[in-house]
């Protein structure tokens, strides 16, 4: 149970009605988090609007990368709602999240590719308080996905950050698109969420 209630369709605004259908329809439900911030009008169509040109405009990194290193940045955070919406995201992407139960161990993992063990590895260095990346880290990010990567990269883990840690402040858990509980998408069998 959230800290703030959803706001529920029936008491949104004509805008928030609108954002509710498209985010079913995309989803299979509203993402809980979306529902919450719809109490402050304002701020919920800042949120929307950023997300929406956030995705449309990061082209440069593999998706593969982006999103382990996001999830990454979910699980150092603990916030189980982000963890189960993006199995859920690289599951309908089609990536292997079998994979996600071994990111504890990445960097020993042949499961993951050295690309993805560095962004991982960044997320981690980003996640941590004090953050503690190094300019070396940074170089070698640099030279594997250039800098436009790097911003692209940087970018997305920090605003998982922002997402994970506003997510857990307010109480909002995992919402079951992982098990297809919230998704009408089907899930696939034998996958237990952020296990």
């Amino acid at each position: 149970m959230t800290r703030i209630p959803a706001l529920a369709g029936k008491d949104a605004g004509f805008l928030v009605k609108i954002a509710y259908f498209f985010a079913r329809k995309r989803f299979g439900a509203v993402p809980e988090p979306m529902a919450v911030a719809a109490h402050h009008g304002p701020l919920f169509a800042a949120s929307a609007m950023h997300e929406l040109m956030v995705e449309r405009g990061s082209r440069t990194l593999p998706g593969n990368v982006r999103e382990l290193a996001v999830y990454r940045a979910a699980v150092r955070l603990g916030c189980s709602w982000c963890i189960d919406f993006g199995t859920m995201l690289q599951r309908l992407a089609g990536l292997d999240i079998d994979r996600l139960t071994d990111i504890d161990n990445y960097a020993r993992s042949p499961r993951y590719s050295h690309a993805e063990r560095l962004a991982i590895a960044y997320a981690d260095a980003m996640t941590e308080t004090p953050i503690t990346v190094t300019d070396e880290q940074v170089a070698e990010l640099e030279a594997e996905f250039g800098r436009k990567g790097v911003i692209e990269l940087t970018y997305h883990i920090a605003l998982e950050n922002l997402r994970g840690r506003t997510n857990s402040a307010l109480g909002i858990p995992a919402q079951g698109f992982t098990s297809g509980e919230a998704c009408q998408v089907p899930a696939r069998a034998n996958h237990t969420p952020g296990a």
